[in-house]
């Protein structure tokens, strides 16, 4: 399966990283840090995209952010 590049420049050099986020109510006041996220960025451009951590367990992630 080949990459076919970042949708907004082309690159093909990614980067991921692993993000907490609080939601709402309750938990911002608490500041409970309950929605997981997996982000993947253009390391050219700088467009991301995030991916829920729970839904994104099957394939590569990468494959996701380059439409493969």
């Amino acid at each position: 399966m080949s990459n076919q590049g970042c949708i907004k420049c082309g690159s093909t050099d990614a980067g991921k990283k692993d993000v907490a986020m609080t939601g709402a109510g309750l938990a911002k006041m608490l500041d409970v840090q309950n929605n997981k996220f997996t982000v993947v960025y253009c390391k050219n451009c700088g467009y991301s995209e995030f991916y829920n951590q729970n839904a994104s367990k099957a394939g590569n992630i990468f494959d996701f952010f380059f439409g493969g």
